[in-house]
């Protein structure tokens, strides 16, 4: 278990934690200096996600559309294509 973790973190779980405290108080003092708060950040955020839920998910409705329109085309024939090489199994055998 400690090796993957290792593997997954990329070295000991102890110097993973160290150097994400370093760079977190680093990034900390930069937004700082620079007077961004993290609510700031939060709400842009949030901002962005409801811009594009409102413009993004009428291309994601025309795009399920199109998908069931293919599939109602493409599901048959595969499965017709699916019977006749299994049907040609049988006559070969």
């Amino acid at each position: 278990m400690s090796q993957r973790l290792t593997r997954f973190l990329g070295d000991t779980p102890a110097r993973v934690f160290v150097r994400l405290l370093v760079l977190s108080f680093i990034v900390g003092l930069v937004l700082s200096a620079l007077n961004i708060r993290p609510w700031q950040i939060y709400r842009w955020v949030e901002r962005a996600f409801w811009r594009m839920y409102d413009m993004g998910f009428e291309v994601f409705r025309e795009a399920l559309e199109y998908l069931l329109i293919g599939a109602l085309i493409v599901v048959p024939v595969f499965i017709v294509m699916r019977l006749l090489k299994l049907g040609g199994r049988r006559r070969a055998e």
